[in-house]
């Protein structure tokens, strides 16, 4: 993983409001830990990784969109290539912040995603 590399995370339908995403795709859960799920860019594209995360884990997602490791490091947030529970996993450590500073980090990643755009988007037309 290098600067570059893009953290691919998933957009729930319910995290987007008059076509734009909430910040609420950014901020991690207590039951995650306070780590946030997100594919390593070098490993698999958006369009894989949303393959995988609604085909083969049954979630859904509306979409991909993405940060980088060297945004996250602005934000001085961890990233962790964990591989679990696949290989392409990895997470963006919020765990030694309270919740107030949680919620501004994860404002500031929602913006550069939106700077860079959708990676991959379902298509509506189906």
């Amino acid at each position: 993983m290098n600067d570059n590399t893009r953290l691919l995370r998933q957009v729930h339908p319910g995290f987007v409001q008059s076509e734009r995403i909430t910040s609420q795709v950014f901020r991690p859960t207590p039951k995650d830990e306070n780590h946030l799920s997100c594919y390593n860019g070098d490993k698999i594209s958006a369009d894989e990784a949303f393959i995988h995360f609604v085909e083969y884990l049954r979630f859904c997602s509306q979409g991909v969109m993405a940060v980088t490791k060297s945004e996250c490091d602005s934000q001085y947030l961890p990233v962790k290539e964990d591989g679990i529970p696949f290989p392409e996993h990895c997470s963006i450590d919020f765990s030694d912040l309270l919740k107030k500073s949680i919620e501004k980090k994860a404002k500031v990643l929602k913006r550069y995603a939106e700077k860079r755009g959708w990676l991959f988007q379902m298509d509506d037309t189906k």
